[in-house]
């Protein structure tokens, strides 16, 4: 699956879109990101060795995983993580590298689902991790407050 085709089963969009591509591989997910180098999340971590911070690895790899969750995410559904365990950094992310995730489902009743999963570049694993999620109705969309009333409520927030 393609970038276009991810967006048919994840609510992610651009900047926390964090994958290329995925396939399903048996009863794996196999997805792939290229750090660009111009992330934001790169802006300040850290100034002249930019690394990618632990938690986007943590959910470039549960994202990976919407492949195998395909006809349980519709529209409509949001996927929320509900737990982390046994997380394990073991080598740093950097711009260039291409990330290789490998995510299998242990273990699901509906609507939580719980998975292990590795995040590898060039082989070498840089996290590992067991990790579990939600699949829930998605909140109504909030109206966002018109600009306005919104620098009002910042000014008013910066004299206090």
């Amino acid at each position: 699956m393609n970038r276009d085709e991810i967006r048919t089963i994840l609510p992610h969009r651009e900047p926390m879109l964090l994958l290329d591509d995925v396939t399903r591989e048996g009863d794996a997910s196999v997805g792939h990101y290229t750090v660009r180098g111009d992330e934001f999340f790169l802006q300040g971590h850290f100034p002249g060795q930019p690394i990618v911070p632990g938690v986007i690895q943590l959910e470039i790899l549960a994202q990976s995983a919407c492949v195998l969750l395909r006809d349980r995410i519709a529209e409509g559904k949001l996927t929320l993580y509900t737990g982390l365990n046994n997380v394990r950094f073991r080598n740093p992310v950097r711009p260039g590298d291409t990330i290789e995730t490998r995510v299998e489902i242990t273990r699901a009743k509906d609507p939580f689902y719980f998975a292990k999963g590795t995040a590898c570049v060039d082989g070498k694993v840089c996290v590992s991790a067991e990790f579990s999620f939600a699949v829930t109705e998605a909140p109504a969309p909030a109206e966002a407050p018109a600009p306005a009333a919104a620098e009002q409520k910042a000014a008013a927030l910066t004299e206090a």
